[in-house]
């Protein structure tokens, strides 16, 4: 100790330094920068977490890759192996293809020899029919019962002379006397449509048509001396409530209804005729007119252009195109050969008239349509040019002229289409005619003006008058209930200066279903009720079915009703035709009648099955290589005796030049159940796997089947030997019916 200054100073020795260890207690650390780094020991456990994420997605990635790679392995293999057994079954099916074609080689010419034999029943009908003519015009020269032969000029024409000069004007002697004139008219029209074009030439066309117009002509005119007639003594015929005339003449062909204004009174402007229930108001400056108003009623149609009454089936023609094509070289080659086969020498045939049998194969073939005109050319023209065309395209170039000029012409929308819309029920002539003096009684003397003018037309309105002052005259019309008015019918009139059906001048129509229709007019017209030709196609189905020996049905179903065509023999009928479960039409029912016939009469009761040469504008077609559908036509008929035929939803798939239908063996009067498959392209047909209900087409044959060239030969791989019999012994003219009434209804296009 040391004392200093009053202070007392003791020293103590300086402990030395000590290192501390981090976890002994002690003073507090000092504090690092900011920038200095944490301890190493926490980076570490950071990153080994990092590490051990991304080895197991390296893990997960590399195991999905095997798993690809391994799928991918067993992917390729799989595809090899169906890529083997792809080939396998290619191979197969061609050797099997091949053996098919070689054995179908080694038969064809024995079988297209057969066929060509069967085909003779087409040649024999068509010399029946040839021989049936003649033998009726013979029948008719040697009954000598005074009518003449239409076909013959002198003798039509000495009838119509005589005619013009007979001054009896009786109106029922006139009906009864037009009544024969209409069966002339008819006779001259079938034979138009059923005389093969080898069997008329154009002058005798051109003479006929102007005998049905001269006719024609000549009925009207008789007719209105007759109505002249009546009215010069419509006094006598004088109503008791009214003191007017009326009269309703009735024919089974024709309806007089007459009304002779002859009092002159307001309150009688409007009259219905109680018998026919068609009827008429007239506006007040007729109602005290010196007028008389004559609903004239033909129940057929002299008024449109001839051609319509006169169109035949539609002709399917084999076209040469004037472009090179790419049609099958076999099809060609295959055609040749069939033609050659045709004009073989050992052809049977029966008909003796011919020199030899190329001519009766060629005959056949341009009286029935099937191959029409396969020009002989050498190989290699026949080869480059040669095609079987569409349906829109088997019209002659001249007539595709002819239909290009009346689509430039027909601008006017109230122009009628006649390829579209045709009148049925008949044609209304409704006139107002100027009444002639009338008979006055003095004392004992009926006293009469006579003028030399003869029925004169009473002008309404007045010439030069305007028309807006004079008001329309209102018509309603009894519906004819021998027609079917599937919709509400177009009604036009007669246009004479451009000799065409037109809808203006008509107005305010009101239309009461199945019974009566009113409008009104502002002139008097001559009016028809037009129905849309292509109302009943396409059709829905269709079926033809064997009812016994040389016997069978036809029922074709479209939209509106179901039409029943029996067959036997040499004609057919129409068995019922059925509209919402009811069946009409029974006036026609149960007549048996030729083909052409029954066209007619079915078109005109509203009824058109039968499509005509422009009809593939207007319907949705199932276009079909002509040559493939007529031929299908014609074997369907040599078998049709044992064999049903049907509708197939499969026809539409199978392309232009195949056609599929259902095919059942059927000897019996009842319904088919059993149906199958077969496609048929003309020269080939075959018989399918699939069925109706299977879910898409295919072209795949049938297990242990074959093909053949021919359907018959098709079919009687699984026919019985009482149904091969048949069809070998079925008679030439049922055939012959059974393949007109296919090929008028065309049911493989227009179903």
């Amino acid at each position: 100790m040391v004392r200093a200054g009053g202070l007392l100073l003791m020293s103590s020795p300086v402990a030395p330094c000590r290192h501390l260890s981090p976890t002994a207690e002690g003073p507090e650390q000092p504090q690092l920068p900011r920038n200095v780094p944490g301890p190493k020991k926490n980076k570490k456990k950071k990153s080994s977490g990092k590490e051990k994420v991304k080895a197991e997605k390296l893990r997960l990635q590399k195991e999905e890759e095997e798993r690809r790679l391994k799928e991918e392995e067993e992917a390729r293999l799989q595809a090899e192996q169906e890529e083997a057994a792809r080939l396998e079954k290619e191979r197969i099916e061609r050797e099997l293809m091949e053996k098919l074609e070689a054995k179908d080689q080694e038969r064809r010419e024995y079988e297209l020899a057969e066929l060509h034999s069967l085909e003779e029943k087409f040649v024999s009908a068509q010399l029946w029919k040839t021989k049936y003519r003649a033998y009726a015009k013979w029948e008719h020269y040697i009954a000598c019962d005074g009518s003449p032969d239409p076909t013959i000029p002198q003798e039509i024409n000495t009838f119509m002379s005589l005619w013009r000069e007979d001054q009896n004007k009786d109106i029922q002697l006139v009906v009864e006397k037009g009544q024969q004139v209409l069966n002339l008219i008819e006779k001259l029209q079938f034979f138009l449509l059923d005389t093969p074009p080898s069997e008329i030439t154009e002058k005798e066309i051109v003479q006929y048509q102007e005998t049905i117009l001269e006719l024609q002509n000549l009925l009207h005119q008789k007719y209105n001396e007759a109505t002249e007639h009546l009215l010069k003594t419509a006094s006598m015929y004088e109503d008791s409530d009214t003191g007017n005339m009326q009269a309703v003449i009735k024919d089974k062909n024709v309806t007089f209804c007459i009304w002779a204004n002859l009092k002159k009174k307001v309150r009688f402007k409007n009259h219905v005729f109680c018998d026919t229930h068609h009827g008429f108001d007239l506006p007040k400056s007729l109602a005290v007119s010196n007028v008389a108003v004559r609903i004239l009623h033909t129940h057929y149609d002299h008024v449109s252009p001839l051609w319509l009454q006169c169109q035949s089936v539609p002709k399917l023609e084999v076209l040469e195109s004037k472009k090179s094509t790419q049609h099958s070289k076999d099809n060609v080659e295959e055609l040749e050969e069939e033609k050659k086969a045709a004009e073989e020498p050992n052809m049977p045939t029966e008909e003796e008239t011919h020199s030899d049998e190329r001519k009766s194969a060629v005959s056949f073939k341009e009286k029935y349509n099937s191959v029409t005109d396969i020009n002989e050319k050498t190989e290699e023209e026949t080869e480059k040019k040669s095609e079987i065309l569409d349906i829109s395209q088997v019209l002659s170039p001249l007539m595709q002229e002819k239909t290009n000029e009346k689509e430039d012409e027909i601008t006017d929308e109230n122009i009628i289409d006649l390829q579209q819309f045709v009148p049925v029920g008949g044609v209304y002539h409704i006139d107002a005619l100027q009444l002639p003096p009338q008979v006055k009684q003095v004392k004992n003397w009926n006293i009469v003006e006579l003028l030399d003018v003869g029925l004169e037309a009473y002008r309404y309105p007045p010439e030069e008058a305007d028309d807006a002052r004079y008001p329309p005259i209102q018509i309603t019309l009894r519906l004819s209930d021998n027609v079917i008015y599937c919709k509400e019918p177009v009604i036009a009139r007669w246009d004479p200066a451009g000799q065409q059906w037109r809808t203006d001048g008509i107005s305010n129509i009101t239309y009461e279903t199945q019974k009566s229709i009113t409008f009104e007019m502002g002139v008097f017209y001559t009016i028809a009720l037009l129905q849309n030709v292509h109302l009943n196609m396409p059709y829905q189905a269709w079926e033809l079915r064997p009812m016994g020996i040389n016997e069978a049905l036809l029922t074709v179903t479209t939209v509106f009703a179901e039409v029943q065509i029996q067959i036997k023999d040499k004609q057919c009928m129409v068995a019922a035709v059925t509209v919402e479960e009811k069946d009409v039409l029974s006036h026609l029912t149960g007549k048996w009648m030729c083909p052409v016939t029954l066209r007619k009469v079915l078109k005109e009761a509203g009824v058109n099955i039968f499509p005509g040469e422009y009809s593939y504008k207007y319907v949705s077609v199932n276009k079909k290589a002509p040559l493939t559908e007529v031929r299908a036509y014609q074997q369907m008929a040599l078998v049709a005796s044992a064999f049903a035929f049907g509708w197939s939803k499969w026809n539409l798939e199978s392309g232009q030049d195949q056609v599929v239908f259902k095919v059942s063996e059927h000897l019996k009067a009842d319904f088919v159940k059993d149906w199958s498959l077969y496609m048929f392209n003309g020269q080939r047909a075959l018989k399918l796997k699939i069925t109706e209900t299977s879910e898409a087409f295919s072209k795949e044959l049938e297990e242990d089947s074959e093909f053949h060239s021919t359907l018959y030969h098709m079919l009687k791989d699984f026919a019985s030997k009482e149904a091969i019999d048949r069809v070998s012994t079925a008679n030439f003219l049922f055939i012959d019916v059974v393949y007109q009434l296919l090929l008028a209804t065309r049911v493989l296009t227009y179903s």
